[in-house]
């Protein structure tokens, strides 16, 4: 292995509890080491149950259940959220399930610098970031703040057994995709390669399993083993042209989340391996197989995910105004952005054919 010369890498002050059963005894812990007494607790409608849960298991050190996280955090959600935080007097916020939810809990903790503890239940690795995101006006802004990230996250792999088996798929590329983006970032360093490297071989043998299988456990564990990696590469670097895409096609079109990152991925991917060699041979490595953006959407469609942009209710009519807000942002991205090349991109991505990654770097 060649190590780089000049690297930066920084720690986040986040501790992970990961055990079977935690999602019960540990949000207690974790309060009272903390030392917070009045936490209000955020999830979304499919999460309220296991919230509730985690609302009992608090007891009195809970005061209140908000119950209305919908994804890509629409503003008017997060104002109602502070306002509940605020007037029911909480010093800190539980957030439990997906992205949905943790996000909500992260535009609590942006307004009202309370701190947070994130007991996700599906694998989207936003616990592991101290990135935010709120949509207004069919925009989606995002950001990086200290104070959103979670200071305490509970991994507990019951908690995704009932996980249905499309959205682990989905919910598993979308972790695959952060770690695909680390290894070509710009602020990459040898600690998040092997971070990258080892989430996506975590989670990609993960997943035939839990699909062939969704109550196992050991499968399950491996599974959220890989998105806690892929989640601290996502939180330690900075995201490319996959990530703002999908943040275009999410907060102006109203795509899902995880199938948008599950179908986009191969395409960006395809688009820029010719200028990321070094990330195409780790993740080849991670894979066991050469052509890394088929050999995902090969998997994606083994597993029964959606493959296309049209599957998920883009219109095409539609592509050519995403590709003029995405190439309207200035971000890194390891191959040149251009209106043209992103319209290549969700050209493929909305006809879902097989991605292709034998181009050349502009």
């Amino acid at each position: 292995m060649t190590v780089p010369i000049d690297f930066s890498y920084e720690t986040r002050p986040v501790r992970v509890v990961f055990r079977p059963g935690a999602v019960v005894s540990a949000p207690p812990d974790e309060a009272g080491r903390l030392g917070l007494r009045r936490l209000l607790v955020v999830c979304g409608g499919r999460g309220e149950s296991t919230a509730r849960t985690v609302a009992d298991a608090l007891g009195d050190a809970c005061v209140g259940v908000d119950a209305e996280a919908r994804m890509h955090v629409p503003v008017e959600v997060a104002d109602r959220a502070v306002e509940v935080a605020r007037a029911a007097g909480a010093d800190g916020c539980v957030a439990v399930g997906g992205g949905s939810a943790i996000g909500l809990g992260k535009a609590i903790a942006l307004r009202t610098r309370l701190p947070l503890i994130a007991v996700p239940s599906t694998y989207s690795g936003s616990e592991m970031t101290p990135v935010w995101g709120l949509t207004e006006h069919g925009v989606k802004r995002t950001g990086r703040d200290p104070v959103v990230q979670p200071r305490s996250v509970v991994y507990d792999p019951e908690l995704t057994l009932s996980l249905p088996v499309p959205l682990t798929v989905t919910s598993g590329m979308n972790a695959v995709a952060h770690a695909v983006e680390a290894l070509y970032a710009p602020d990459g360093s040898p600690l998040v390669a092997l971070m990258a490297q080892e989430g996506v071989r975590a989670m990609t043998g993960a997943l035939p399993s839990v699909a062939a299988d969704p109550q196992d456990l050991d499968a399950r564990a491996r599974a959220l083993y890989g998105a806690w990696l892929c989640g601290a590469c996502l939180g330690s670097t900075t995201m490319g042209l996959h990530h703002k895409l999908c943040h275009v096609l999410g907060g102006t079109f109203g795509l899902p989340h995880a199938e948008t990152h599950t179908v986009v991925l191969p395409y960006v991917l395809a688009h820029n391996a010719p200028a990321a060699p070094r990330a195409v041979a780790a993740l080849s490595g991670a894979l066991g197989a050469p052509d890394v953006p088929r050999t995902l959407w090969e998997l994606a469609g083994r597993l029964g995910a959606p493959r296309s942009l049209a599957e998920l209710g883009l219109k095409r009519e539609d592509l050519r105004i995403a590709a003029a807000q995405v190439t309207g942002l200035p971000y890194a991205n390891p191959r040149p952005v251009t209106a043209d090349g992103v319209l290549d991109v969700l050209t493929a991505a909305y006809e879902g054919r097989e991605p292709d990654s034998s181009g050349t770097p502009e």
